[in-house]
């Protein structure tokens, strides 16, 4: 899965306009995150402040990388590995990455959240953990190559 030049703009400038309100956007993620999955609370032992601006901070390295992906995927890789020790199962992506596009719905209003730029952040999110699940659980195969058998 490759992301579109258009939509790669479309990500990075609306993230853009959501980091002048880092802190609450997290603070909406992660309170929309415990909603959709409340037990993955109890990965979340530590300062939530601290986990708000590290969210915010990979985040902001993910979108700037998707101009070169071969440079962001072992940072990408990592993480994920790391997030394993933490006790993250790849089911565990799916309420995160609901929890991403309901916050940023939210950070830029509703009349900015056009069905392109939802897109755009689907696309993005998929391509982002379709790439920390393969490293960090080598049963894993993305629905496309799994599809390709």
């Amino acid at each position: 899965m490759a992301l579109t030049p258009a939509q790669i703009r479309l990500v990075q400038e609306s993230f853009a306009k959501v980091e002048p309100i880092a802190d609450q956007a997290a603070q909406l993620f992660y309170d929309k995150l415990f909603e959709y999955a409340p037990d993955l609370q109890t990965l979340f032992q530590n300062d939530m402040a601290r986990q708000r601006q590290m969210l915010m901070s990979t985040l902001k390295l993910a979108i700037a990388g998707l101009n070169d992906l071969d440079l962001i995927a072992p940072v990408l890789a990592k993480l994920a590995i790391k997030h394993v020790d933490y006790g993250v199962q790849p089911g565990d992506y799916t309420p995160v990455g609901n929890a991403l596009l309901w916050t940023l719905k939210q950070g830029l209003g509703a009349e900015n959240w056009t069905p392109e730029l939802r897109t755009a952040w689907v696309d993005t999110f998929r391509l982002v953990a379709t790439t920390m699940k393969q490293a960090a659980y080598p049963e894993f195969q993305s629905p496309q190559h799994a599809e390709e058998e």
